[in-house]
């Protein structure tokens, strides 16, 4: 199935509402990062989210989520747009822990329960916008619901769901946005928590071939789900040979010129998508002319 997120309006405007199916995003960053089980769950919990929240502005704005938690998986940084391309980063790709009280992927011990949660948005404007929040809860699905409500003040429910096989691939992944209207009624919400309560985890219904539409119908009822938009979704990283030479510069003469002696010649990792950038010593001379 392919991975693709849809926007509807729902409860004849009460209620907004995105789903996601993004497994092959999710097992791409995993591809791309070789992480491991919790690692990867906690990642794709993150990109889920994220791409959500990108749906939520326009094609050409960006948003960046950075997740700060005082776990073993360290800094969460993804970045995603209004078209559907998302990418995303973990400081440690190598985590693996035992399952938590639940018999489920421990998320929360990996991403930690203090720490910080920040969103930066350029909208194109002369400053970004940005808001943070502390991480609540470390499982990410609450900590996204608690920005929303806090940050953004937008009533929310955030479900992401990750599925990882034996041998650490992905075998599902998704999510749901559902939010509250100015003028939602009391029964309607009531309805929807009702119906959210007794949701099954996304990525299980994913793997069993549900998509977005049954995944909001289940949510909201077939009878009120008015589908808008549908937009693709795809790991994508905006890294070039221009924007690393630009960092290269940003460094300074010095460490340009101690990369000429010592090795002659340099090798850079986006930290987004794992490529590999090679520069000779002559590219680096040229580089430190920009530089000087």
């Amino acid at each position: 199935m392919k991975d693709y997120l849809l926007k509807a309006l729902c409860f004849e405007g009460q209620i907004r509402a995105y789903a996601v199916n993004a497994t092959n995003t999710v097992a791409e960053a995993q591809r791309r990062h070789d992480s491991w089980n919790t690692s990867t769950a906690a990642l794709g919990r993150a990109m889920v989210g994220t791409v959500m929240l990108g749906a939520m502005n326009k094609g050409e704005d960006v948003i960046t989520v950075r997740i700060q938690g005082n776990g073993p998986a360290g800094a969460i940084i993804v970045g995603s747009n209004g078209r559907g391309d998302v990418k995303g980063y973990i400081q440690n790709p190598k985590v693996s822990l035992p399952l938590n009280e639940k018999g489920k992927i421990d998320v929360r011990g990996a991403v930690g329960t203090a720490g910080s949660f920040s969103v930066t948005k350029d909208l194109g404007l002369k400053e970004p916008f940005s808001g943070q929040v502390p991480i609540v809860s470390g499982e990410l699905g609450e900590d996204f619901t608690y920005y929303l409500a806090n940050s953004e003040q937008v009533p929310s429910a955030v479900g992401l769901s990750v599925l990882i096989d034996t041998d650490d691939t992905v075998k599902a992944a998704g999510g749901f946005v559902i939010q509250v209207m100015p003028g939602a009624t009391e029964e309607t919400i009531t309805e929807i928590e009702k119906r959210i309560a007794d949701m099954p985890f996304v990525s299980r219904l994913i793997e069993q071939g549900e998509s977005p539409e049954t995944i909001l119908n289940r949510l909201l009822g077939d009878e009120n789900v008015n589908f808008l938009t549908e937009t693709p979704v795809q790991f994508k990283c905006d890294c070039s040979s221009e924007k690393i030479e630009s960092a290269l510069i940003s460094v300074g003469k010095e460490e340009i010129q101690a990369m000429i002696d010592e090795d002659h010649g340099a090798e850079a990792v986006c930290h987004f998508c794992a490529n590999k950038y090679q520069f000779s010593e002559d590219e680096l001379k040229e580089l430190l002319k920009e530089a000087n």
